[in-house]
């Protein structure tokens, strides 16, 4: 028996389970990595290198071969790698890592390639997105709302390149909108658009109209009651219970700084957002805690830091993660089928687990049944 990764399957309901053990294998299974090794990305390719090759260090043989190339972040060289690769016999390629470099590769019919992208949309037929699309986001946050019988949820979705991302999970994931708003990232029109959404002029002028009306009364104790309203802000219901805000960093914290200065606090109103990667710097901002995301397993990923730090006595990249579990989903496949049928067996709906968690496959597509966390008091809570 030769040892290999330590991985074995359990079929059951049409899902597939990735665990450790020995297993029997016969060939050499060669996988291309495309990935930027030069240009201004180079760290998130050796890093990318690493964690494939901590992989294969735990397959502890030499049946799996990688055969890194070059992407340099732009469209005319992955086409070129990718080229070489199909030129070696390769059938299937992790990478590459960002969505413009996809451009060309559908001229590479007999490769199929794993990117880590996690746009969706217009992707070459040969290309699987492996990234945390918003699809799966979104139907975690579903999840949540749910649960919690949170009825009026508004979403604020910011005018940038991923926008229609964003509309296609929303759509896909089916979750229930109350309303929706697009939104211009520009700091002089953000706080006007929130005034706008959240009706603030008209709660703020409510709050003014109160008081000049108690004052002009004959009201018992109105002198109580004027100086409890003037430590207001506004009156006036919001029509909504929860807000989700499709952004990230300090964009993020511009649209909940917004939000707080027109009165809508998250004590008292979810806020939301899309995966943050458990952004530090967010467990110092208390004034928008509590704060809710959708996102990979914490415990999983703090394993794998621990893992990749004692190797390279350095942090890994978030994507690097997701390459060394996309190494054991090939191998896996590979246990089953010849991997020039790798492309069909992406069309069929089966699921595995790894270190990210467990992902779902169907269509060409990975979707990932993600965790859902709270920052709260400075702390981070995992709610499910």
């Amino acid at each position: 028996m030769i040892k290999l990764i330590k991985i074995f399957f359990i079929i059951k309901f049409g899902v597939f389970l990735l665990f450790f053990q020995t297993v029997n294998a016969k060939e050499k299974i060669k996988i291309g990595l495309l990935i930027p090794m030069t240009g201004s990305s180079k760290e998130i390719g050796q890093s990318i290198i690493k964690a494939v090759s901590l992989a294969v260090k735990d397959i502890d043989n030499d049946t799996i071969e990688i055969y890194p190339k070059d992407t340099a972040s732009r469209p005319n060289q992955a086409l070129k790698s990718a080229f070489e690769l199909k030129q070696m016999g390769i059938k299937v390629v992790i990478g590459p890592v960002f969505y413009e470099s996809l451009t060309y590769l559908d001229e590479m019919k007999d490769l199929t390639f794993l990117s880590l992208t996690n746009k969706t949309l217009d992707l070459p037929k040969n290309v699987i997105s492996a990234g945390i699309n918003s699809t799966s986001q979104f139907k975690t946050i579903k999840k949540f709302l749910e649960k919690n019988n949170i009825e009026k949820t508004i979403f604020l979705t910011p005018i940038q390149e991923y926008e229609f991302e964003i509309k296609k999970g929303m759509k896909d994931s089916k979750i229930k909108i109350f309303k929706e708003y697009d939104y211009n990232t520009d700091p002089t029109k953000l706080t006007k658009q929130i005034e706008e959404i959240t009706k603030y002029k008209i709660r703020k002028q409510n709050l003014e109209d109160e008081i000049t009306r108690i004052k002009n009364s004959n009201e018992p104790n109105k002198e109580k009651k004027i100086k409890r309203l003037e430590k207001r802000y506004t009156i006036g219901n919001l029509n909504f219970d929860a807000v989700v805000i499709a952004d990230f960093d300090e964009s993020l914290k511009s649209v909940t700084t917004s939000l707080l200065y027109t009165d809508v606090k998250p004590k008292n109103k979810h806020f939301i957002t899309l995966n943050q990667w458990f952004n530090e710097s967010l467990l110092n901002e208390t004034d928008i805690q509590p704060i809710y995301y959708p996102s990979i397993n914490k415990e999983n990923f703090n394993d794998y830091k621990i893992k990749y730090f004692n190797a390279f006595n350095e942090d890994p990249s978030h994507l690097s993660l997701l390459s060394y579990d996309l190494l054991g989903l090939v191998y896996y496949l590979s246990l089953g089928s010849d991997l020039s049928n790798l492309n069909k067996l992406f069309k069929k709906q089966n699921s595995f687990k790894g270190k990210i968690g467990i992902f779902d496959i169907k269509n060409n597509k990975i979707n990932h049944r993600l965790n859902f966390y709270k920052i709260d008091e400075k702390e981070l809570i995992k709610i499910f």
